[in-house]
């Protein structure tokens, strides 16, 4: 006997996988983004100068789920390559770059701490940098699907730093005191 498992057996087990990382990693975002109130409904962020480089709101809305959605395949991927060496520490450093990513909404539209979500995002472009070669030697086309996100996330970070020049007196602003009413 070759092989531990046929193919088709490797194929159900990454469709086990994906319908499982896929929607926790989309809920997972949307959440963050939801606690966070992320987005130009914020009274905060509503009152920022914007960037030339800032798309679009509608565009961020779109981009992260998608993203979302390639980071769960490509998590199912990894997650479903069972006996692969490097799949451990590439799911642990996934880990990791994905709960700073959780983070970074909350940091930048719920506290107001620009220069703080800056070195978030700084780490998530320096753990997902680290990802990427672990996820290829794992699964090639794993780390290709990343690509997109660590793209976006660079992208990301310049604006981030826009905002923070544009904008230095509302790094860290405290609200206005004002009850929030969130909707679900």
């Amino acid at each position: 006997m070759r092989y531990l498992a046929s193919p088709a057996q490797l194929r159900a087990s990454l469709l086990r996988w994906s319908l499982f990382t896929v929607p926790l990693v989309l809920g997972l975002g949307f959440l963050s983004s939801r606690i966070a109130d992320a987005g130009p409904s914020n009274p905060w962020f509503a009152a920022l100068a914007k960037p030339s480089l800032y798309p679009p709101p509608a565009a961020f809305g779109i981009v992260w789920s998608v993203l979302y959605v390639l980071m769960g395949v490509s998590l199912a991927m990894v997650a479903s390559a069972r006996g692969a060496l490097g799949r451990g520490p590439a799911l642990a450093v996934f880990g990791m770059q994905f709960l700073l990513n959780l983070t970074w909404s909350p940091v930048f539209f719920a506290l107001h701490q620009m220069t703080w979500a800056l070195a978030v995002i700084g780490a998530m472009i320096v753990l997902t940098g680290v990802m990427l070669p672990m996820f290829s030697k794992v699964r090639p086309v794993a780390a290709a699907l990343l690509l997109p996100y660590f793209a976006w996330i660079c992208f990301a970070a310049l604006l981030n730093y826009q905002f923070l020049v544009a904008n230095p007196a509302a790094d860290g602003a405290q609200g206005s005191g004002a009850a929030v009413r969130v909707q679900l």
